[in-house]
């Protein structure tokens, strides 16, 4: 079983706390008094997952067993997360793999010929074959790529088809190979509360057309949390489409949980408090930190990227939508939920230097902004960790950093849109049609590996909700220009950002730090 989430209060023997800043390491006394929140330690994963799998699919939750629903002559295609989760990426072998292998065995075995494996990306960047075959293994990809194996694409008109429409007037556009299957089954890592269920379809094989009545800054604004899927509308949205889709398609979906175990050795001082590291582990952290203030911000940022975490899967499901995710989520509130009592006036986190959107690639400003106020802030069910009004202190250097051959519109986003407003509304109302239907763009995002053009802006409204509700948003050894035109305040110091926090929050502010990574949400009380 895993060491139990708990908290602390520090006292003047604490030691500093390590920070995640980006491709570097912070290290900091926090005052007296401030409430550390600690995750789980990781779930004990299923002694033999080939066995788990097999079991899933010959026991599903209100479906036939997979074998049953295979036939000669039938249209059968698979759909697959993307590398955006887990993070890090998996070592191998990666669960997607080993179910989607068992699948492929069980059609074969079924005498089923017409296949075709499909990367959900939704608008995200295709997957290069180096990328394919880190997920899938070699056997597979060398049997299926290019023509069965291939990235799904949002901008084929010829190859999406709309299925029908939900009543708020919602368009239920998906993939035409997967619409006109017999069986589509669909493969997910469900890495925190937000992934899974209907959104797994309606994001991941769903074009623009489709994916823009639920990421828009009145949706996004208005979702109490994101991993709090009832209490969340884009959830709502997403569901609404899901019934839309599964009473004209059949679909298995196969679902599964890892535990928290996210760093290598060499690397695991980072998921431990302070007072828990070993000799070995002050060692590494000494010369990672040593390593990542000297070096070039590229090498540092490859060197991280290296990491492949010892996940393990500890559960999997598989039938009917619904009630799969509903147990799903069970699994994976039982690895990340931390109860606390009460909010605080301020919050301190550390943006680590790996989110969904920038695997082999660079953490943008635009990413930065998105992982702390549309994911880390949302770490929570029921209400936030930190009050209405209250202040954000983040540790980052938000460099004026970009991959130009995934992030091209990123880099249009930064210097035409926000100069203008950073408000979700506004830049919605002004500029999103003309990022997303832009030649180039999408010229970029099918021909090459670029994120799609409107996809700056929906990294942008994933922070609706926290702009609304916090007081202001202060990052730490920040770049002055870069945050100044995103509209944040920035502070050499934690300290010194604590300091501004008073003009917001009063003189005397209480103050939390959850421990991330690993990454686990607080159920506040």
């Amino acid at each position: 079983m895993s060491r139990p989430g708990f908290t602390t209060i520090l006292d003047s023997a604490s030691p500093p706390m390590m920070f995640n800043a980006g491709d570097q390491f912070h290290y900091e006394k926090l005052p007296e008094g401030t409430r550390v929140v600690y995750p789980h330690g990781p779930l004990e994963p299923l002694a033999d997952p080939y066995a788990a799998i097999e079991r899933a699919l010959l026991e599903p939750m209100e479906m036939k067993p997979l074998h049953e629903l295979l036939f000669p002559g039938m249209k059968l295609t698979i759909a697959f997360d993307d590398l955006s989760i887990p993070l890090p990426p998996m070592q191998k072998p990666d669960i997607r793999q080993m179910v989607i292998e068992k699948v492929l065995e069980k059609a074969a075995a079924r005498g089923v010929e017409d296949i075709n494996i499909i990367a959900a990306l939704g608008l995200h960047r295709r997957m290069t074959k180096a990328e394919l075959s880190w997920q899938l293994g070699k056997k597979v990809v060398d049997r299926f790529y290019p023509d069965r194996l291939y990235n799904y694409d949002a901008e084929d008109e010829e190859n999406n088809v709309a299925v029908g429409k939900t009543e708020p007037g919602e368009e239920v556009v998906v993939s035409r190979r997967a619409a006109e299957s017999d069986l589509l089954v669909y493969v997910n890592i469900n890495f925190v509360a937000m992934d899974g269920g209907h959104k797994s379809v309606h994001t991941g094989i769903s074009p623009y057309r489709s994916i823009r009545h639920n990421h828009n800054p009145h949706t996004l604004q208005n979702t109490r949390s994101l991993m709090d899927p009832p209490n969340s509308a884009i959830h709502g949205s997403l569901n609404r489409m899901g019934r839309v889709f599964d009473e004209n398609v059949k679909v298995f979906h196969i679902e599964t949980t890892l535990n928290n175990d996210t760093f290598p050795k060499v690397f695991d001082f980072m998921a431990k408090p302070e007072e828990d590291w070993s000799t070995s582990a002050k060692a590494s952290f000494r010369l990672n930190k040593k390593m990542s203030d000297v070096v070039p911000r590229s090498v540092s940022r490859a060197l991280l990227q290296t990491i492949a975490a010892p996940h393990k899967m500890t559960s999997i499901q598989a039938g009917s939508t619904d009630p799969v995710h509903r147990e799903t989520l069970e699994h994976v509130y039982r690895q990340q939920l931390v109860p606390i009592e009460g909010q605080s006036d301020v919050m301190v986190m550390g943006v680590p230097y790996l989110g969904p959107y920038n695997v082999n690639s660079i953490m943008n400003p635009i990413l930065v902004h998105c992982m702390l106020l549309g994911y880390q802030f949302n770490l929570y069910r029921g209400k936030p960790v930190v009050r209405e009004g209250g202040v954000l202190i983040a540790t980052h250097p938000v460099p004026n950093d970009w991959h130009k051959l995934h992030h091209p519109s990123y880099i249009d986003f930064f210097e035409q849109v926000l100069p203008e407003t950073t408000d979700p509304h506004e830049m919605a109302h002004r500029f999103e049609e003309r990022y997303a239907h832009d030649p180039w763009y999408r010229t970029l995002y099918r021909s090459s590996y670029a994120y799609h053009g409107v996809h700056p802006f929906y990294m942008w409204y994933w922070g609706a909700h926290a702009l609304d509700y916090l007081g202001g948003v202060i990052f730490v050894g920040g770049d002055p220009e870069t945050t100044a035109r995103m509209g944040y305040k920035r502070a050499d110091s934690i300290a010194d950002a604590l300091e501004m926090a008073k003009d917001t929050v009063g003189p005397s502010p209480s103050i939390t730090y959850p421990h991330l990574p690993p990454l686990f949400l607080c159920e506040v009380t």
